[in-house]
């Protein structure tokens, strides 16, 4: 191993060897030799280095090593071991002799050493040393590459966590390049995604998800030019699964990666760390529902005590209901008398009582002063409801809108219809007709809770319609 000085030093020419200057003094090409280049190499290391020949004397030392101990190249290149200068008296031998058993040893060997500093502190570094070997493979050497330890633990503590986040954790990260595709993701990610973690990478997020990738994207697209945003961000995302499309709500953090080998910030992507809330979100949706809705059938109750006329009351009812619930809402009363329950006879004819407009919004209209029936066909929702005495849901599917205006006309419902809700109107054990609500294409179809909300809404209204049938004039009360 060569005892040369090292970078910014040069070799001393001995006594026969000629300076070489000028043109032609070099047969190879122009530029840094071997020397030259392996000093820029060592000073341009992020670690401390400092090499040993086979008999133990520091052949090279870099600026990082003089950074952390003080001691310059001209001052440790050419001792022998640290003893005296960079270590305690007390402790030369024992760091000598596991420094020089690495030359020895397979592989690179790790020690921590309390080294001494030239202006007489301590600091506790971490070595790898590993053994150079000559022409014939035997040691000739060998090299020491050290730093302080918090610097290594801090390193190490770095990546232990990225290791952790990408293998053990319980919330999805995804590392997304510059081109907005995924590059790393981890395994918690893939089973969100409904995929593997290497059939993912380098996929536009497109072809990932169904709903929300432009709000996906922008949020990405505005963290590599800003930053990260200053709070969590809870997004809405359509998954394609084999089973079909998952709504998930997905809680994201972001984090801007930059390159810390450069003078400026180059961005390499973004972080993004998800949680699945969508049960929690859909509580608290679920929640707020029925809150409003407790509130409206208050609201209802209050201002139908107003009304002088029972049959006006059951609009009043029926136009609270529809506020975030439906479109459009009918109500059709049993011709004649109700029947009872157990009563035989032909299937009941149904005569339209109110109705909302169907050009537009507005409040509901008495439209029975004539008594003329409602001319539906056999297995009409309402006359299933009718029959059961229970709720009935009807949607059209997922049709055009030409057939799904051909299922609303059929049904004798307003054009924009799509999905159906029947609810029985029932009132001292008897049946009195149905009240139906109705939505277009632009609201989901009905489900469970609002079949609930439904049967509230239709029991006030059954009560208002028999009141006001009990109080007309000639009817006994």
């Amino acid at each position: 191993m060569s005892a040369s000085r090292r970078s910014g030093t040069t070799d001393e020419l001995g006594p026969d060897e000629p300076e070489r200057s000028g043109p032609g003094a070099s047969d190879g090409p122009a530029g840094p030799d071997g020397s030259d280049l392996l000093a820029a190499l060592l000073d341009g290391m992020d670690a401390a280095l400092c090499a040993f020949d086979a008999d133990g004397v520091v052949t090279h030392w870099n600026r990082e090593a003089e950074r952390i101990l003080g001691w310059s190249a001209e001052d440790a290149v050419g001792r022998r071991g640290f003893a005296g200068w960079a270590v305690r008296e007390a402790d030369a031998a024992d760091v000598e002799s596991r420094l020089l058993a690495a030359m020895h040893a397979p592989g690179r060997q790790v020690h921590e050493f309390a080294l001494v500093t030239k202006d007489g502190g301590r600091v506790l570094v971490r070595t790898q040393s590993a053994a150079v070997r000559g022409p014939e493979g035997k040691p000739a050497g060998l090299y020491c590459a050290f730093s302080e330890v918090h610097a290594q633990i801090d390193l190490e503590r770095s990546i232990a966590l990225s290791e952790a986040l990408f293998e053990d954790a319980s919330w999805g990260v995804v590392l997304v390049d510059a081109d907005l595709r995924p590059a790393v993701v981890n395994a918690h990610a893939a089973r969100a995604l409904g995929t593997g973690r290497t059939t993912v990478l380098g996929r536009p997020l497109g072809e990932l998800l169904t709903r929300g990738v432009e709000e996906l994207e922008n949020a990405l697209t505005h963290v590599l030019a800003e930053g990260a945003p200053p709070a969590p961000a809870e997004m809405w995302i359509g998954v394609r699964t084999p089973e079909g499309e998952k709504r998930r709500c997905w809680r994201s953090g972001f984090l801007r990666l930059a390159s810390p080998l450069t003078e400026e910030p180059v961005p390499l992507g973004v972080g993004w760390l998800f949680q699945d809330v969508t049960e929690a979100k859909q509580g608290e949706q679920e929640a707020a529902l029925l809150r409003f809705r407790a509130n409206q059938l208050h609201r209802a109750s209050r201002a139908a005590a107003e009304c002088e006329d029972a049959a006006e009351a059951a609009t009043v009812h029926l136009d609270f209901a529809l506020a975030g619930f439906a479109d459009h809402a009918l109500i059709d009363r049993v011709a004649g008398a109700p029947q009872a329950d157990g009563e035989s006879g032909a299937p009941p004819r149904l005569v339209r009582v109110a109705a909302t407009p169907s050009g537009g919004p507005g409040p509901s209209a008495l439209t029975g002063r004539a008594g003329l029936p409602v001319r539906y066909a056999d297995g009409h929702p309402a006359l299933q409801c009718v029959a059961r005495a229970g709720c009935v849901r009807a949607s059209a599917g997922a049709v055009s809108q030409d057939r799904a205006q051909e299922w609303a006309h059929a049904r004798q419902w307003p054009e924009d219809t799509v999905h159906a809700l029947c609810a029985v109107l029932r009132s001292r054990g008897r049946t009195l007709g149905v009240v139906t609500f109705l939505r277009g294409a632009a609201r989901t179809p009905f489900g469970r809770s609002d079949a609930t909300y439904a049967e509230d809404v239709a029991v006030r209204i059954a009560l208002a319609l028999d009141l006001a049938a009990a109080t007309a004039p000639g009817e006994r009360a």
